[in-house]
């Protein structure tokens, strides 16, 4: 090869990658808050069409311009709470989420890596193998160091025609489908009309589905009011500033004393349960005389000293006592989020920026499984924020006797980016995967209640203090993902994997690209 032929060949991988790389950056667009739930099949198609013919290698490297491309534009709210409650400066948290966005490239790179090592040979072994791959590309994503399912494929189909299968088969599933409907499209695109088959059933699939048909309400219903105070961030976690928060928060309440529930958000309490038991008790009190009961965030301590990111439930009348910090019915988290509530590393990390020392970074992990909290007579399955976006984790959490789901946050870390949207986007995704009627609690939005089919019921704006009052339906039913969660789709990815192997192994000894082989 030329001089002049290696150069254009690398100024035509380098356009190649940037078209990639556009192609995932529109993908984001997809998602919430924007919701241009085509463009993710259409994003995914372009990812085929330009690895296809690629060596593995190059495959590799589309894959990761794809992925960058997302990422980078997609989970670009992270800067902001990096770059302003972290205390790092631009180029360090530019440079961080530049990491962060490389790191989840990887995931579809490997995608791409094994479709081109080993299903590089026709349309039909692609449109096995490829759609097996996403899907495992995407569970380890959302499980590997932790994971971070943040993103999914399947969230972009929240309030597209597809949302219909989401109670059938999450959101995972979702992104199965989709990921068939993109590689068919790819082919369809290159002339292979055939493949408007598996696209056309793809479409028809979610007019053979109602999201309610394995649901039906009890007749029953909750009066809720759910707190948002609206505390500024660089305030929160201020000592001097812990009275005027609780007494902010129970003033807001008050008004709302003759409702069922009150619930307020994720550590609306900033302090440690022993430092405010006289508040709590006082409080319960005056909730209690008024016939109602209250759910808080909280930070809890075992004998042991252990700190634990917390949901305090305020009845006395299901104890019969004052509060007390041996009580239990509470909720410890689970999934704790890196850097935020744990430090990985932290002997390395801690010393190098007030990032790594964010308030309230060492927290113990709760268990796995843990009991509903059970207040106003109603079974509450709650997710503390990080932990609405992990399906089998709040789908573990639910039984036949849960009424709802809660989960409260503080979105306050990512000010007025589209971080708290996408986040609000996940919750409604868990309730219309289990069929359970939601609420959403947050220190500054957005606090909302959540139907059983995913609409959003009513909500308050971002920014602002306020409480929303309303009345919460009970349903009973189990959808087929609460019953049987992601568990068919792995063993339907094996068997796809398996014939995408098996048709290219066939197809291996002709070694070249032809339209006859589809």
């Amino acid at each position: 090869m030329t001089q002049y032929q290696t150069k254009s060949a690398g100024l035509s991988s380098a356009v190649f990658y940037l078209l990639a790389f556009i192609a995932g950056a529109l993908s984001h667009l997809a998602f919430a808050p924007y919701d241009y739930w085509l463009l993710l099949p259409l994003s995914l198609s372009a990812l085929l069409l330009l690895s296809q013919q690629k060596s593995a290698k190059q495959g590799l490297l589309t894959g990761l311009a794809w992925g960058f491309g997302q990422f980078i534009f997609g989970l670009r709210w992270v800067h902001v709470s990096i770059a302003e409650f972290g205390g790092m400066p631009l180029v360090a948290s530019l440079t961080l989420i530049a990491l962060l966005a490389l790191y989840l490239a990887l995931y579809p790179a490997l995608v791409i890596y094994a479709l081109n090592r080993w299903c590089n040979g026709n349309h039909i072994s692609r449109l096995c193998a490829f759609p097996a791959l996403w899907l495992v590309g995407e569970y380890l994503r959302g499980a590997v160091m932790t994971g971070f399912p943040w993103l999914w494929s399947g969230y972009s189909q929240l309030n597209g025609p597809m949302a219909s299968l989401i109670p059938l088969v999450g959101a995972l599933g979702v992104g199965l489908l989709l990921s068939v409907a993109a590689v068919a499209l790819s082919s369809l695109i290159q002339g292979h009309w055939r493949y408007a088959i598996p696209l056309l059933v793809i479409a028809a699939l979610p007019f053979g589905f109602s999201k309610s048909q394995w649901i039906e309400p009890t007749g029953e219903s909750r009066d809720v009011a759910l707190v948002q105070g609206n505390i500024a961030q660089n305030m929160k976690w201020q000592q001097d500033q812990l009275w005027p928060t609780m007494l902010k928060y129970q003033q807001l309440s008050i008004p709302h004393f003759d409702a069922d529930l009150i619930v307020w958000p994720e550590a609306a309490v900033p302090a440690p349960e022993a430092m405010v038991s006289d508040f709590l008790v006082q409080f319960e009190d005056g909730v209690t005389a008024a016939g109602s009961e209250l759910i808080t965030g909280i930070i809890s301590m075992d004998d042991q000293r252990n700190f634990y990111n917390s949901l305090l439930v305020l009845n006395q009348p299901q104890r019969q006592q004052h509060f007390s910090p041996a009580d239990d019915n509470r909720y410890h988290k689970h999934q704790l989020l890196p850097i935020g509530e744990f430090v990985p590393f932290q002997e390395l990390l801690r010393p190098l920026a007030p990032f790594f020392n964010l308030p309230m970074s060492s927290f113990a992990r709760g268990d796995l499984v843990q009991t509903n909290l059970h207040v106003a007579d109603t079974n509450i399955a709650p997710a503390i924020c990080y932990e609405i976006a992990f399906p089998e984790l709040v789908r573990g959490a639910v039984n036949p006797a849960t009424d709802m789901l809660l989960t409260v946050s503080n979105d306050a870390w990512f000010g007025q980016s589209i971080g708290p949207l996408q986040h609000m986007a996940i919750a409604q995704m868990r309730a219309l995967e289990l069929g359970k009627p939601l609420l959403r609690v947050t220190n500054n939005g957005v606090t909302a209640i959540v139907t059983p089919t995913g609409e959003i019921q009513s909500q308050l704006p971002q920014f602002v203090s306020g409480v929303l009052r309303d009345k919460v339906a009970l349903y009973q039913g189990q959808t087929p993902f609460a019953q049987y969660g992601q568990a068919p789709l792995y063993w339907l990815a094996a068997v796809m994997l398996g014939w995408g192997l098996l048709i290219s192994r066939l197809h291996r000894p002709r070694m070249r690209w032809r339209s006859s082989n589809a």
